[in-house]
C-alpha cells in the first residue's frame, strides 16, 4: 500500500468557503529530470458542486499558459464554450496532481475552483465542531468515512485514573504528579 498524503485546513472558526493556498504551473512530468516550470501561488476554492476545475484569466496570463482546446461548460451564469489548460497543481503539505486538464473560468475572490476531478482522487471530509471548521483531504484514498456506521458503535469507555497510577499522558509520572494535580 502506498502511502497517502494530507493536508487539514483548519481556520480556527466557522466558515463558509474552504480556500486554500495552491501552486499551479504549466503541465510537466516531474520524474523527467527537466527544470521544473515556474510555480504561481493562488487562491483555491474547493467545491462539490463543480465537475472539473477551473482556473481565472489571471493564472492564465501569469504562467502564460497557452491553450489546449475548447470546452462547453455550464455554470451558474448558464453555457459557455471556454478554453482549456493542462496544469500541474500543488496542494498543500505536498499533494499534487500533474497534467490536469482545467477550464478557464470568471472567479470572484479566488483564482482556482478545485472541483470533483481532483477531490474524487482522494478522502475530503469537512466538519464544525465546537464551532470550528477543519477540513481535511488525503490521496489516495485509504477508507471509507460514514458517520452513521461510527455513530452505531459503542461508545469508548475511558477508565478512571487512580492517583497512584502512571498518567495515560504517557509522561511515566504518577497520575497525582501530573495531570492529577488539583
Amino acid at each position: 500500500m502506498s502511502k497517502s498524503s494530507a493536508f487539514t485546513y483548519s481556520p480556527n472558526r466557522l466558515v463558509n468557503q474552504i480556500i486554500t493556498d495552491c501552486g499551479i504551473c504549466i503541465a510537466f512530468d516531474p520524474r523527467s529530470g527537466n527544470t521544473h516550470p515556474p510555480v504561481g501561488s493562488f487562491a483555491g476554492l474547493w467545491d462539490t458542486g463543480a465537475s472539473n476545475t477551473v482556473i481565472s484569466s489571471n493564472v492564465v496570463k501569469r504562467l502564460g499558459l497557452k491553450p489546449i482546446g475548447k470546452v462547453n461548460v455550464s455554470h451558474a451564469n448558464g453555457n459557455s464554450t471556454v478554453n482549456t489548460y493542462l496544469i500541474n497543481i500543488h496542494l498543500p503539505n505536498n499533494v499534487g496532481f500533474m497534467a490536469i486538464r482545467v477550464s478557464e473560468g470568471i472567479l470572484n475572490g479566488f483564482d482556482v475552483l478545485i472541483g470533483m476531478d481532483i477531490i474524487m482522487q482522494g478522502d475530503f471530509s469537512i466538519s464544525n465542531y465546537q464551532g470550528k471548521t477543519m477540513c481535511s483531504f488525503r490521496v489516495p484514498s485509504v477508507e471509507h468515512i460514514d458517520f452513521v456506521q461510527d455513530s452505531q458503535k459503542p461508545a469508548k469507555v475511558i477508565a478512571l485514573q487512580h492517583r497512584n497510577s502512571l498518567c495515560n499522558c504517557g509522561s511515566g509520572k504518577k497520575y497525582k504528579r501530573c495531570c492529577g494535580i488539583a
